[in-house]
């Protein structure tokens, strides 16, 4: 087997696949079209401690190996040159180390190259506002956020300040001014980051996750005081978005939190990432949510359960549901009526189309 870190890396990113996962009492694995086996030419090799500590002490900078020592964890982006970069996460388990590597594209991405609608990129085009793109861990969240901050940057002379944890895609200069900023090492952490944005004159903030109660108040308020700012939350749908935003904050505060998130919020693009029908692959499946007049006021009123229907009736406005889009994934034969039923939100519906 292997024993090479950076090897091993270099043939993840050739095995096309998304994740290398070193870990004791296993041989390496990586996952491929969202499935994880075992590294080719590692079967029965099964690491022990002193394998795993020798495989990822060699990519751990010193400030990373205290932070580990201290939290337990450790989050960074790595490059290996000519062969891509990487976000990492190395973790102790049991008394020993462990790490999962995920593959990062060289290059950003466009929304074509992720099969998402063009008309998402129009979210790139506000001039204010919140705009989410929400989705499990895996779902491309990073990726679609890098496409629409390229958009925006090949189109706009703004500055563009973003908060990531780590950096995933490396931005260049091009319209705009792009400045980048990584959690832990440029910044304390999110919250003290965006209170240092607010005086950074951005004209769009990009924020990594709004993990707290703290994120998503700065969040908010830099929306409100005429940014345009883009974040990611693991919730799918729009309406479970809106409500996980709500019940951030104490009762007492939610009627206010209500009426300000329907004043700033555009939009909601929630994905899944899915496996496709007979071939290699995944594609990726959207709910797309423009926020209108109708939209702005169930969440002021706190009707989110009614959102759907809405976005059901706004298909002429670039809105899709998610249980829509899957059926409509199916329909093209590009995946199984299986999944289509497994991924939709509303799986009493969703069998009811297929009779």
């Amino acid at each position: 087997m292997e024993r090479d870190i950076y090897k091993l890396l270099k043939q993840t990113s050739e095995q096309k696949a998304s994740d290398l996962h070193i870990t004791v009492g296993l041989p390496p694995m990586i996952r491929v079209n969202g499935g994880l086996k075992i590294f080719p030419g590692s079967e029965g090799d099964l690491l022990k401690p002193k394998d795993t500590k020798e495989l990822i002490q060699p990519i751990l900078e010193e400030k990373q190996r205290e932070y580990l020592e201290e939290n337990g964890h450790v989050d960074y982006s790595y490059s290996v040159p000519g062969w891509g970069r990487f976000r990492i996460n190395v973790f102790k388990q049991r008394g020993s180390l462990s790490m999962a590597a995920r593959v990062v594209s060289a290059t950003v991405p466009t929304l074509e190259s992720l099969m998402i609608p063009a008309s998402v990129g129009d979210l790139a085009r506000l001039n204010k506002g919140l705009v989410l793109v929400t989705g499990p861990t895996g779902s491309g969240k990073s990726s679609t956020l890098a496409a629409l901050i390229d958009i925006i940057n090949n189109e706009r002379k703004a500055h563009i300040l973003t908060l990531e944890d780590p950096i995933e895609y490396l931005h260049k200069h091009k319209n705009s001014i792009v400045n980048q900023r990584e959690i832990g090492y440029d910044t304390k952490d999110y919250a003290s980051g965006l209170r240092a944005a607010l005086r950074e004159d951005p004209d769009v903030i990009l924020i990594g996750e709004m993990r707290d109660l703290d994120s998503i108040s700065i969040a908010l308020t830099a929306a409100e005081t005429g940014h345009l700012v883009f974040s990611t939350l693991h919730t799918v749908g729009s309406a479970k978005t809106i409500d996980r935003i709500i019940d951030a904050f104490p009762p007492h505060q939610q009627q206010q939190i209500k009426v300000q998130l329907s004043t700033v919020l555009q939009g909601v693009v929630s994905q899944q990432l899915i496996s496709k029908k007979n071939e290699n692959g995944r594609i990726v499946a959207l709910e797309i949510m423009r926020a209108n007049p109708a939209i702005r006021n169930l969440v002021r009123e706190g009707k989110t359960h009614q959102i759907n229907s809405i976005i059901q009736m706004s298909g002429k406005n670039g809105m899709t549901t998610m249980d829509h889009y899957l059926f409509e994934l199916f329909k093209k034969g590009l995946i199984s009526k299986e999944n289509a039923l497994f991924y939709s939100l509303d799986q009493e519906s969703m069998k009811r189309k297929f009779l």
